[in-house]
């Protein structure tokens, strides 16, 4: 295994270490949220230092119907930008019963390359908010529970529910279409896969972000699936990410940002944007003790066979 902590140690806290990048080792960003306000200011500025880093091709990815239309329009303004359209799981309380048909509306568009993001993530349920605003009240120890409780508990499933079923709609979409999905999945790991199970053979996902464990990568890339890593591998306590980016097959992963979130070292803190892109492959590379070139080679092929740059 490389020295992670000569890598990161090696960049600092200003642009010339992105400046002086060479545009030889061509990566695609394939997760950013360009259309979020963080970027609205000087959107230029990041698009310059993306390809000063050797960012060659991004993909803005939408998490709700107006979201989506925003990555449309960011990716007809700028060639180096794609889009990607769906509805995140998050967004399931807001969003309207039917996102196919609007959805399917916005596809047509020659520069959506993929459906997404979308998937299930039960981090925060109704019933743990409502856990979170008990903790403060002075309680008995056998109390019964309580009807706002009760209530929460009705709720969560109707959440569940509605995540299930914009997911499926999406992946419906991704094979009728033939656009591959983004996939979220955030303490949800059983039943994403149990929603995917069906579409086996008929498209493929990224599980992006990937945080799991190796156990867990090898169950995705055998029903021929793939993920993506983001700065969480320049972490201090991003070490078991950064084992399974070192042990699973090259051409099974590409990388992301997920800007303007999980900025890597040593931009934690920070606002994330697209050259870190270069960071993470960097990192990825001395894990697993090959050039940048290999990587970025490697994620770049990966990224042009799952996205439909080419669409007309």
């Amino acid at each position: 295994m490389g020295d992670i902590s000569n890598l990161l140690n090696s960049a600092t806290d200003d642009w010339r270490f992105l400046d002086s990048a060479r545009n030889d080792k061509m990566l695609i960003e394939t997760h950013a949220h360009l259309d979020y306000p963080d970027f609205a200011n000087d959107l230029d500025d990041v698009l310059r230092r993306a390809i000063q880093a050797g960012v060659t091709r991004i993909v803005t990815i939408g998490t709700s119907i107006e979201s989506s239309r925003r990555a449309i329009d960011l990716a007809e303004k700028y060639p180096a930008v794609y889009a990607a359209i769906g509805v995140h799981p998050t967004y399931a309380e807001e969003a309207e019963e039917d996102v196919f048909t609007p959805l399917r509306e916005l596809a047509k568009n020659p520069r959506v390359v993929a459906i997404g993001e979308t998937g299930l993530d039960y981090h925060q349920l109704p019933s743990e908010k409502v856990a979170k605003e008990k903790q403060v009240q002075v309680m008995t120890a056998l109390r019964t529970e309580t009807d706002e409780e009760i209530e929460a508990q009705i709720r969560d499933g109707a959440y569940k529910s509605k995540q299930a079923s914009l997911f499926q709609q999406q992946l419906d979409l991704a094979v009728e279409l033939g656009l591959n999905p983004v996939i979220h999945q955030r303490d949800a790991w059983e039943d994403t896969l149990k929603i995917m199970q069906p579409y086996t053979g008929k498209l493929r996902g990224v599980f992006h972000c990937f945080g799991g464990s190796l156990d867990q990568a090898n169950e995705v890339l055998n029903l021929d699936h793939i993920v993506s890593f983001t700065g969480i591998v320049t972490f201090k306590n991003g070490a078991a990410v950064r084992e399974v980016a070192a042990q699973i097959p090259l051409w099974k992963f590409m990388v992301e940002t997920d800007c303007p979130y999980l900025a890597p070292v040593p931009f934690r803190g920070k606002r994330c944007e697209p050259a870190h892109t270069r960071i993470v492959a960097e990192t990825i590379a001395v894990a697993r003790a090959v050039p940048l070139e290999e990587i970025a080679e490697a994620t770049t092929e990966t990224a042009e066979k799952f996205f439909r740059f080419d669409r007309k």
